[in-house]
């Protein structure tokens, strides 16, 4: 990789990747700021200014915005999450200077028109409505406000018909002045760029952000677990159990991330396995690890027939219990490969590049070579993946949320203390 960085004056940082075999390249602006940055009455606040974005600026309808990034065959998007919101291109070589023109107006210079401001909170009212149409997001929403009690990374990202009725230009205006400064903003850039280019355009484009940090979101704390069902009329019943992770920086996060590949990282991990080739209880088993910049978030899904649900959060437990010490070489091996090889594969991409060159700078404060990054996956071992294996179901009791019908919900999640009630044990011997 030619990763090259430069910081200016403001405390922003560009990065790029030149990719000499590639004839276009990905670029954007990447802010530290997302949803767990919200006060109570700014919740969604964030989504909504990433939608009003591409609405209009002092110079640009936003009809021109869309128009000359499409007149060179380019596309522009946006999107946020809870600890980050970014705003992209895809465009040709020759039209990496029109692309960070675009970026940076929209950003600098954003209108906030009052009619244009009205019709994208209604379009994202019906986001909310769909979203709620949706039952696997449904019960994400309900997960996060239960391990993540009163808090805002417990919020959905969208906001409320409420919140979002509140929010005026001022607001956002206030929202951005506030939290999109130089320190806390990344432009990266990879394919066909030129390092000293980007960073000219940048100097010129980008000069008017503060160069002093925004504001720290609050600490998060993980809740105290416990078990929530959700009654609704559907064919499915959908089943969530939530451990506390670790952090984005925690030297045990590649060995985290091998144990959940393991658990429920494929078609070849233990659930899949064991749930749905050779019981038949499932169509979608998985299990995920979201590291953050002070916690992390264990997640694992499944949706079964609500007169099964029971038995697979029976199975789902007892198959967490007993990979902890039962962990394989053969299987450590298997998700190292899967976990290095998605991460080259990856890096084909010149939009999957700069996104993880930003990611790093935002996480890191640098980016990490492909070299460092094998190397971690490298040298994780059976026993530093037990350990956090380990470590991982002590560190909190579970918190558990099924959706759906039926009355095997209730004793489907009642099962989940058998994470607590083994570890328990295990501290007896």
């Amino acid at each position: 990789m030619s990763v090259e960085i430069s910081k200016l004056a403001s405390g922003l940082t560009i990065v790029t990747d030149r990719m000499p075999h590639l004839e276009t390249a990905a670029l954007g602006v990447w802010a530290g700021v997302g949803g767990r940055d919200e006060k109570p009455n700014e919740h969604g606040i964030s989504h909504l200014l990433e939608h009003m974005a591409f609405k209009g600026t002092t110079t640009r309808s936003s009809r021109e915005i869309v128009e000359e990034i499409e007149a060179v065959g380019g596309d522009l998007n946006a999107g946020t999450s809870t600890e980050t919101t970014s705003y992209y291109a895809r465009v040709l070589k020759a039209d990496v200077p029109l692309a960070l023109d675009v970026l940076a107006d929209i950003l600098a210079n954003p209108a906030f028109e009052p009619d244009e401001l009205e019709r994208e909170k209604n379009v994202i009212v019906q986001e909310i409505g769909a979203a709620q149409d949706t039952p696997d997001d449904v019960v994400f929403e309900h997960l996060n406000e239960l391990c993540y009690p009163d808090q805002p990374m417990g919020r959905s990202l969208l906001g409320t018909a409420k919140t979002l009725r509140g929010f005026n230009r001022d607001m956002l205006r206030g929202y951005l002045s506030t939290h999109y400064r130089g320190p806390d903003m990344v432009v990266a850039a990879a394919g066909a760029v030129d390092h000293k280019q980007v960073v000219a355009e940048v100097e010129e484009r980008f000069a008017g952000f503060e160069a002093t940090p925004g504001p720290k979101p609050q600490s998060a704390q993980f809740g105290q677990g416990g078990a929530k069902v959700v009654h609704r009329e559907l064919e499915q019943a959908h089943l969530t159990l939530a451990l506390e992770g670790v952090p984005q920086t925690d030297p045990s996060l590649f060995s985290l991330q091998v144990f959940t590949n393991i658990l429920g990282g494929g078609m070849s991990s233990r659930l899949f396995q064991e749930v749905r080739e050779k019981r038949g209880l499932c169509y979608s088993i998985y299990s995920f690890h979201a590291p953050y910049t002070d916690t992390g978030f264990f997640g694992l899904y499944t949706g079964t027939d609500p007169a099964d649900a029971p038995e697979m959060m029976e199975v789902v437990v007892d198959i967490m219990n007993e990979s902890v010490e039962t962990l394989a070489e053969a299987e450590i091996a298997r998700a190292k490969a899967q976990m290095k090889a998605g991460l080259l594969m990856a890096l084909e991409s010149c939009s999957s590049r700069a996104e993880q060159l930003a990611r790093h700078v935002l996480a890191y404060g640098r980016p990490q070579t492909v070299q460092e990054l094998v190397a971690r996956i490298d040298a994780v071992s059976v026993e530093s993946t037990r350990d956090a294996a380990r470590a991982l179901l002590a560190r909190s009791r579970p918190a558990v949320v099924a959706l759906g019908s039926g009355r095997g919900l209730d004793t489907a999640v009642s099962f989940a203390e058998g994470l607590t009630r083994a570890r328990a044990k295990a501290r007896l011997h």
